[in-house]
């Protein structure tokens, strides 16, 4: 692993635990997806192995989310089983500065908008890598679709002036499917200018589950970032 790698691993691994930390007993979690979030279910997971925290349940919003709780020891339940949730962690592709996300990068977008929407209050987890100016401009915007309606959806998109690549597995012949059985298409665009009108625009096209456009969710966002040569987490706002 290089020099680089290994920071950015180090900066996921301080941000990923300084959520753990904030996280309460007695509260329903939503549990995110990817690697920073990774870290923080195994933080929650020492946690309550130690008896620091009791009476934390997890709602997971992948099947990477629901295997990793359980190896740490989070019990899990459904969105059946509560009202609400007291808190969400996850991690985000591209953060704004007005909060605003593009997620999906591992295809766990819907399930992950889903839960963050439900939450009192959403922590992203991201390194310094994900901040960016304007969203869409070091990610594509990922849109999941369901696989009878790939073609026409991709029509739709293209009018929209996107340019829709269907995403293909690595290590694996044929294309990503999703933890619901659908298909992603990562839509470049050149100008994301109103991404608010557009994640509504792009959700009433006819074969569009949901898109990775996640617009006034996020309550802080916790980075971590190389201050003065240290790892350090900075809160955003």
């Amino acid at each position: 692993m290089t020099e680089a790698a290994d920071q950015t691993k180090l900066l996921k691994q301080l941000v990923g635990q300084a959520a753990a930390e904030r996280v309460q007993s007695n509260t329903v979690l939503g549990l995110g997806t990817g690697s920073t979030t990774a870290f923080a279910i195994a933080t929650i997971g020492e946690r309550l192995r130690s008896g620091s925290l009791t009476n934390v349940r997890g709602i997971p919003t992948s099947f990477q989310a629901s295997v990793l709780a359980k190896q740490h020891g989070i019990p899990l339940i459904t969105l059946d089983d509560v009202d609400s949730i007291d808190l969400a962690i996850d991690g985000a592709d591209e953060v704004d500065p007005q909060l605003n996300l593009i997620k999906g990068g591992g295809a766990a977008h819907t399930r992950e908008k889903v839960v963050d929407a439900l939450a009192k209050e959403f922590i992203v987890v991201v390194d310094q890598s994900k901040l960016v100016d304007r969203l869409g401009s070091t990610f594509a915007l990922p849109v999941e679709v369901l696989p009878m309606a790939v073609a026409p959806v991709t029509r739709a998109l293209i009018a929209l002036g996107g340019k829709p690549d269907l995403r293909m597995g690595i290590r694996k012949d044929g294309p990503v499917i999703t933890d619901q059985g659908n298909m992603v298409l990562d839509v470049t665009f050149e100008n994301l200018s109103d991404p608010a009108e557009l994640e509504k625009t792009i959700n009433n096209i006819p074969g569009v589950l949901e898109n990775g456009l996640f617009i006034g969710l996020a309550t802080i966002v916790l980075v971590g970032e190389i201050k003065d040569g240290q790892p350090v987490v900075r809160q955003i706002p």
